[in-house]
């Protein structure tokens, strides 16, 4: 193996021109035509997060405007040579007419009046003067105010170059004054990319999932993913293995998120538990665990929704299609929720590992109800079962008894066009409408909730429905329900729905659902018995005698506003 030049790499492989530069195309196709064409600005602001090739950009600028060719006889060009003393020294940091002022330690207003006094002298050497000052927006109020009519009306040799990771925080007035490009955070594709280049030329062994990983942890950022390398190279005593980088960042291995989300598909929360307690003593850290099953979990929910995405050789995406197998849609989204919402909370647990405990518990107790009401769970086959909706009723409440019974899958779209006719249903005889079908659908939503056998979307749907009409006969009825909103009305969704209540009614029944704005809805009916206790609680308070006895005591006393709250509901 050839030994590594001493230069960094971020430094070695630094672009030197356009076609060089990786992830930035469409800011080099806009930079590269206005060079083609002569249409040059007078002040240009590159934004965007670190190491995604701000300064590499304008150093390359700087060179297309001042190239004058290998013969000496070149012009502006979107081609800089590369080999003429301008290219040459502006490589080097030694061009005189090229300045790079960093505004986090320059940000007064006596740097950029010196700055400017120098801007009124023709450029010594070069065709333009360029002028780069990176992190702009640390500028001081005034020294941005100094250098206004300047950066508005330039000499035409003078050429601005601004850059900042925060273009929030430059003012109005200078944004108005300048072209300005965003530059995008690298994809990991990409890094991975060009890393895989680096390194060949470099004649180091890379494992494929350990750039991966490095390439993620740089988060965008094309220069701390060769800084990242650099690291591992030395970890690794001149290879990049995964092992190696993963114990390097600390990172978790994939296979730990992958079990955790196995446990909460087989609602095995002591395998969580064991989990977290393997996590612990290899000291990797819990928002590691949840970041790599944000991940995980968004990888699976774009293969549950578009199918074909995870058709690819890596190995990744197989693990994200088995994956999404075992859970229906919403439940990823729901755990997809939580996940990201647990990691927030980290920093308020007695500790990190207590808090990942909880949020991976919470991933079990706000799980979706099956098709009898109860979470649905994995068997050692693979194959869905279902517990009794009886054992996850809460305590003091009714509970409705279920047989254990296979939860159907969720109906793909491929299914649910090639789905059968349903079977007919004597419809000529109404059990019930209006007000009275909406008493029974209320009075079925409260047995479903309160025995726990409808949760999460299955949940909403069955409070935002209004019932408008039950018919059919003793044992086979259909309830017509009206739903407003579109993401509740799939098929997915009523089939669990459907599925729950009959169980619950202990015959088959059949949900019709139809697009329509609902009214008297379980939701609207709990909504109104709430502001009917609100108001109640409000009024007896007014109207109690000592209360009555204190404001007319005291003049100046009066009921907060919100501070009544009604007793909790028998």
């Amino acid at each position: 193996m050839v030994p590594m030049s001493s230069t960094v790499l971020a430094r070695k492989y630094r672009p030197r021109n356009f076609e060089s530069l990786v992830g930035q195309a469409h800011v080099v196709q806009a930079l590269a035509n206005a060079l083609a064409q002569q249409r040059l600005h007078h002040a240009y602001l590159f934004t965007g997060t670190r190491g995604v090739g701000k300064t590499t950009i304008a150093r390359i600028l700087a060179k297309s405007l001042n190239c004058t060719g290998a013969d000496g006889t070149g012009g502006i060009t979107a081609h800089p040579c590369g080999v003429c003393p301008a290219c040459r020294d502006i490589d080097a940091g030694r061009f005189i007419d090229y300045v790079e002022l960093d505004a986090a330690s320059n940000r007064g207003v006596d740097e950029i009046t010196r700055l400017l006094d120098q801007a009124v002298y023709k450029p010594v050497v070069g065709r333009f003067k360029v002028y780069l000052i990176d992190e702009v927006h640390m500028l001081s109020t005034t020294a941005f105010n100094a250098m206004l009519k300047t950066l508005e009306e330039p000499p035409e040799y003078l050429k601005f170059i601004l850059a900042t990771t925060d273009p929030q925080k430059v003012p109005a007035t200078v944004l108005s004054r300048c072209l300005q490009f965003n530059l995008r955070p690298m994809a990991v594709e990409t890094i991975v990319g060009h890393l895989q280049t680096v390194l060949a030329s470099e004649q180091v062994d890379a494992e494929p999932a350990a750039l991966k990983l490095i390439a993620r942890a740089a988060r965008g950022s094309m220069r701390d993913a060769q800084s990242l390398a650099d690291q591992a190279i030395a970890f690794g005593s001149g290879r990049i293995e995964e092992a190696a980088v993963r114990q390097m960042l600390g990172a978790v291995d994939r296979g730990q998120a992958i079990g955790c989300i196995e446990a909460v598909a087989a609602r095995d929360g002591a395998a969580l538990v064991a989990a977290v307690d393997r996590l612990r003593e290899l000291g990797l850290s819990a928002a590691g665990a949840l970041e790599e099953m944000a991940t995980l979990l968004q990888e699976m929910a774009v293969v549950q929704a578009v199918p074909s995405a995870g058709e690819s050789d890596d190995p990744d995406d197989a693990d994200a299609i088995r994956l999404a197998a075992l859970l229906p849609a919403d439940e990823t989204q729901l755990l997809y929720s939580i996940v990201l919402a647990g990691r927030a909370e980290l920093p308020l647990a007695p500790d990190e590992y207590s808090g990942l405990v909880m949020v991976l518990l919470r991933m079990l107790a706000f799980a979706p109800a099956g098709a009898d009401g109860a979470p649905v769970a994995s068997g050692p086959t693979g194959a869905a079962q279902a517990r009794p909706a009886a054992a996850s009723a809460p305590r003091n409440q009714p509970a409705v008894a279920a047989p254990v019974a296979a939860a159907p899958a969720a109906p793909t779209a491929a299914a649910a066009r090639d789905e059968p006719p349903r079977p007919t249903i004597d419809r000529g005889r109404v059990i019930a409408d209006g007000t009275a079908a909406a008493d029974l659908w209320c009075a079925l939503v409260a047995r479903l909730v309160g025995a726990g056998a409808i949760a999460a979307m299955v949940r909403e749907l069955a409070i935002q429905a209004e019932c408008v009409r039950v018919t059919g006969d003793g044992t086979a009825r259909v309830w017509h329900l009206r739903v407003e909103r579109e993401n509740l009305r799939t098929p997915a969704l009523r089939d669990r729905l459907q599925a729950a209540a009959s169980e619950a009614e202990r015959h088959p029944l059949r949900l019709e659902i139809e697009a329509a704005p609902a009214a008297d809805t379980p939701a609207a009916r709990d909504a109104a018995e709430r502001e009917r206790r609100q108001a109640a609680a409000e009024r007896a308070i007014e109207e109690d005698p000592l209360v009555r006895a204190l404001m007319s005591q005291y003049k100046t006393a009066r009921i907060v506003p919100g501070s009544v709250k009604p007793l909790p509901a028998p």
